[in-house]
């Protein structure tokens, strides 16, 4: 047999090979999948939180009120669970809002090689209390993510009376969010400045900073008392 006569046989060869493995791809199988796509940098809004001269402005501006419906607060109205699909800072990146919040508040991050968006380790140095915190996926985690002003702080300020999808996005806004101390976290729980400050002191001006520049961008009220602490915090400020 000549060489150009077995090429010629093995050609009705190659071709039944291809279409057996295009068989066992299955009808409508398409080219392989890409590798995940690398996450959107998890930030907050420019300019936030807002200097201290800005923030005492916006407080300055902030209605003052008495609380409400704080007794018909359910945590399900802002969503049941971290939500990607909002239009909030840190929303629509396609990962989920707690690793956001890992990724952009620990250091030392290490990330998964299949998913970047899943923090596998770091180390979280804790707003409040200036703890150095260790963080690994596959162990129990002394890490919360925390809203500094909580769900139930800002329902009494007003969020009663917003829609389910501003709710959802007050939730998932990376702006109202803080990797914090798990028992710290605990013991804030849904307090406002006048019932509740950072143990660590230097951290007091971020931290009405922070609140309210919150409070500016969502229009909620804040109570005398409150009003009165923030500005007590924003004194501290240089």
């Amino acid at each position: 047999m000549t060489r150009s006569t077995i090429r010629a046989a093995a050609v009705p060869l190659l071709l039944a090979l291809a279409g057996l493995a295009g068989c066992a791809a299955g009808p409508g199988a398409g080219p392989a999948a890409e590798p995940w796509p690398v996450p959107v940098p998890a930030v907050g809004s420019p300019g936030f939180p807002p200097a201290a001269a800005r923030a005492r402005q916006q407080l300055a501006a902030l209605r003052v009120a008495w609380g409400e419906h704080g007794e018909t607060y359910e945590r399900s109205a802002f969503g049941e669970t971290w939500s990607d699909e909002t239009d909030a800072p840190g929303g629509r990146n396609g990962c989920d809002t707690r690793d956001d919040v890992l990724r952009r508040d620990l250091s030392a991050v290490r990330v998964g090689d299949r998913n970047p968006c899943v923090v596998l380790s770091g180390v979280l140095r804790d707003p409040y209390t200036g703890q150095e915190l260790p963080y690994s996926f596959r162990r129990a985690s002394r890490i919360q993510t925390d809203h500094v002003v909580a769900l139930a702080a800002a329902w009494r300020a007003g969020a009663w009376a917003w829609s389910s999808e501003r709710r959802l996005a007050y939730a998932n806004d990376l702006d109202v969010l803080l990797a914090t101390n798990k028992e710290t976290n605990y013991e804030k729980g849904a307090k406002t400045p006048d019932k509740w400050r950072p143990p660590r002191r230097e951290y007091g001006c971020e931290y009405g900073r922070r609140w309210t520049g919150i409070k500016a961008k969502y229009g909620l009220t804040v109570t005398p008392p409150e009003k009165r602490a923030l500005e007590e915090l924003l004194a501290t400020c240089g």
